[in-house]
C-alpha cells in the first residue's frame, strides 16, 4: 500500500504541475454543461431531461481521453519501464494511477455537479446521489482508459481509441433513443455496456427522489466495471511501447 500511494502521489504532483491538464479536468466539464445549457435555452425541458445524463458523460469522456494519453505518455518517455524495475507491482503500479486519477475525477465531477445544480439550476431531487454517480462514471473513464492504453503505440492511437470505446456507448446508452426501442440487437448490446446503466441511473434521478434498489444496482454494476477495467489494465500493462 505505501508503494501504491507513493506512485499516486507523484501522479498527483506531475498533474498540479501541468496546468492545461487541470483545466481540461476540472474547468472543461462545467464549460461544456453551461454552453449546453444555453443551447437549449428556448427549450428548457431538454436541459431538465438530459442534463442529468451529461454529468456523467462529460467526466466519463475527458477522464477516458486524459487518462489514456497519460498512461501512453508514461510508457513511451521510459517512466512505466524504470518503475517496474523497482519493487514496485503492475497491480500497485495501477491501483496508484487509478487513486491518483479517482482524486482528479472527485474533484471533476463534484465540480460539474455543483455548476449544473446550483447555477445553472438543473433540477435534482437528489444532489447527492446525482455527484456520487457523477463520481462513479468518472472513475469508470479513468479505469477504462488505463486499460486501453496498453493497446495505443502512441498519445494519438490513445486518441484514436476514443471513438471506439465512447462514441458506441453514447449511441446505445439511451441518451437519443429509448433503449427499449432499439431492435433486439442493439439492445442486448447495450446491456452489457457500463455507460447504459449509468444513464438509466440519472435519468432515474432526475424524475424521482431517494436512493432505492434500481439505483444500488446501477452503482454495483458500475463499481464492477471499474474493479474489473483496473485488473484487466494490471494484466495488459507493458514496460514499453515495442
Amino acid at each position: 500500500m505505501t508503494r501504491t500511494l507513493a506512485t499516486a502521489r507523484r501522479v498527483l504532483q506531475q498533474l498540479s504541475h501541468d496546468r492545461r491538464s487541470i483545466a481540461l479536468i476540472v474547468v472543461l466539464p462545467s464549460l461544456l454543461m453551461t454552453l449546453f445549457k444555453y443551447v437549449f435555452d428556448g427549450s428548457p425541458a431538454v436541459f431538465g431531461r438530459v442534463g442529468p445524463q451529461m454529468l456523467g458523460i462529460f467526466p466519463f469522456t475527458i477522464m477516458f481521453l486524459v487518462t489514456s494519453v497519460t498512461m501512453v505518455r508514461e510508457r513511451t518517455s521510459g517512466t512505466l519501464e524504470r518503475l517496474l524495475t523497482t519493487p514496485l507491482r503492475r497491480g500497485e503500479l495501477i491501483l496508484g494511477y487509478g487513486l491518483a486519477f479517482g482524486v482528479a475525477a472527485l474533484v471533476q465531477a463534484l465540480a460539474s455537479s455543483a455548476t449544473a445544480i446550483w447555477v445553472l439550476g438543473l433540477d435534482v431531487n437528489t444532489p447527492w446521489a446525482v455527484e456520487l454517480f457523477a463520481v462513479v462514471d468518472a472513475v469508470l473513464g479513468t479505469a477504462l482508459g488505463l486499460l486501453m492504453s496498453a493497446f495505443a503505440v502512441t498519445e494519438f492511437q490513445a486518441v484514436q481509441f476514443m471513438p471506439l470505446i465512447v462514441i458506441p456507448q453514447l449511441l446505445l446508452c439511451g441518451l437519443f433513443a429509448a433503449r427499449a426501442s432499439m431492435p433486439t440487437v442493439l439492445e442486448r448490446t447495450s446491456d452489457v455496456l457500463p455507460l447504459s446503466y449509468a444513464a438509466d441511473a440519472f435519468t432515474t434521478l432526475g424524475r424521482t427522489s431517494g436512493f432505492g434498489s434500481h439505483l444500488a444496482k446501477d452503482l454495483a454494476i458500475l463499481a464492477g466495471c471499474c474493479v474489473a477495467a483496473l485488473a484487466g489494465a494490471s494484466l495488459t500493462l507493458r514496460r514499453r511501447t515495442p
